[in-house]
C-alpha cells in the first residue's frame, strides 16, 4: 500500500495533455469511488485514532502521520451514507486540499488508472444538486464495465470546514470599488460549491460571475462570442479557471484561449485546489497571467484589482 503512489511526483507530465490518473477505492462492497492522484499525499492502513471531542459528526478522530495531527474524515459518513464500521477493512488517503492536509477513512483501496479528461463524464443532471460527484467514469475491472463516481471532496471538506468568505480590512482599493460594479467574470469549475465560493467573495463588489462547469463550455462560450463580434476583454474581465475539470482541464482551455488570436490577451486565473510546486510549472508554461489555489477571498480580490489597474492605468495609478 506504502508503495501505491511512490512515482506521483513522476506523474506531473499528464498535466496538460489533458490526461489524469485516478485513485480507485471503496466505501462500500458495490460501488467505486475515485479521487485525482495529484490531491493525494499517501495511502497508509487506518493507524488508531485519537478522539476530538466536539468535531463535526463526520469527523472520526485524529491520526498522528509521523509526528503530523491528521483530522481523519469517514467519507461514507461525508457523502450520506451510514458511517464505516469499526471492524471493516478501513484504509486513510491522505490528501492536500486549498492548503489543508486531511485523510479520509475508506475500505479497500483498489489501483491507480490513466485516463483522459475526454473519458469523464458529469453526473447525470437527474442526480440533483445535492450529490456528491463532481463526474463519472467507466473502467473495466476484472473483465465488467463498472461506473466509477469521482467524489466532490470540496464540497465534503465544505460542509465540514467553515470558508470564510469575508474580505480582510485594508485588501480593498478604495479607488477601484466602483470600477468593479457591473464588470463580468467568467468562471470554470466543475465544482458547485467552488463556483459559489467565489461568486459570493465576488457578487457583494458588483461583479456579475458566469458560471460553466467545465473547460469546454467556456471554450464554446468564449468562441461563440467571438463569432458574434464581440471584444472578449470588454465582455469580461478575466477568466477564472480550475486544473481538473470533465471534458477539458483548465491548462488545455488555457493554451486553447492562448492560441485563439481572438481571445489571446484575455486575462486568465488558475484557481485550484490542487497544490505543488508544479502548478507554477504549468502556468507558466500555457500562459496563465496569476495562480492562486482555492480558496482566499483576499487573493482573488487582489488578482481582480490587478486586472483593473492593468485595464485602467490612468485612473488608478
Amino acid at each position: 500500500m506504502a508503495k501505491v503512489l511512490e512515482s506521483v511526483d513522476q506523474r506531473t507530465q499528464l498535466v496538460g495533455e489533458n490526461r489524469l490518473e485516478l485513485l480507485l477505492f471503496r466505501i462500500n462492497a458495490t460501488q467505486l469511488f475515485a479521487i485525482n492522484v495529484f490531491k493525494v499525499k499517501e495511502v497508509v492502513k487506518l493507524p488508531k485514532l485519537s478522539a476530538l471531542p466536539g468535531s463535526h459528526p463526520s469527523i472520526k478522530g485524529v491520526a498522528n502521520i509521523r509526528g503530523t495531527s491528521i483530522p481523519v474524515i469517514d467519507l461514507r459518513a461525508a457523502i450520506g451514507f451510514q458511517p464505516m464500521n469499526s471492524d471493516q477493512e478501513a484504509n486513510l488517503i491522505i490528501t492536500e486540499y486549498n492548503r489543508s492536509v486531511q485523510g479520509f477513512m475508506v475500505g479497500k483501496v483498489d489501483h491507480i488508472i490513466n485516463m483522459t479528461w475526454s473519458d469523464i463524464m458529469p453526473p447525470p443532471k437527474s442526480t440533483g444538486s445535492h450529490n456528491y460527484l463532481t463526474a463519472i467514469t467507466k473502467v473495466e475491472v476484472d473483465g465488467a464495465t463498472r461506473l466509477v463516481s469521482i467524489i466532490d471532496v470540496e464540497k465534503v471538506l465544505a460542509e465540514i470546514v467553515h470558508y470564510d468568505i469575508a474580505i480582510s480590512e485594508g485588501v480593498l482599493d478604495e479607488a477601484l470599488v466602483d470600477k468593479m460594479i457591473g464588470r463580468k467574470i467568467l468562471i470554470a469549475d466543475d465544482s458547485a460549491t467552488a463556483r459559489r465560493q467565489v461568486k459570493d467573495t465576488l457578487a457583494p463588489l458588483g461583479i456579475e460571475v458566469i458560471e460553466t462547469s467545465d473547460g469546454l463550455q467556456a471554450l464554446k462560450l468564449l468562441k461563440r462570442w467571438c463569432d458574434e463580434g464581440r471584444d472578449i476583454n470588454q465582455e469580461i474581465l478575466m477568466l477564472i479557471t480550475d486544473a481538473e475539470m470533465p471534458e477539458m482541464d483548465g491548462y488545455r482551455l488555457t493554451y486553447e484561449v492562448r492560441n485563439d488570436k481572438r481571445m489571446a490577451n484575455l486575462f486568465i486565473t488558475l484557481n485550484t485546489s490542487l497544490s505543488g510546486s508544479f502548478n507554477n510549472a504549468m502556468v507558466e508554461k500555457v500562459g496563465c497571467d496569476r495562480f492562486i489555489s482555492k480558496f482566499q477571498p483576499d487573493l482573488l480580490v487582489d488578482v481582480v484589482q490587478e486586472r483593473l489597474r492593468t485595464q485602467l492605468p490612468e485612473q488608478v495609478n
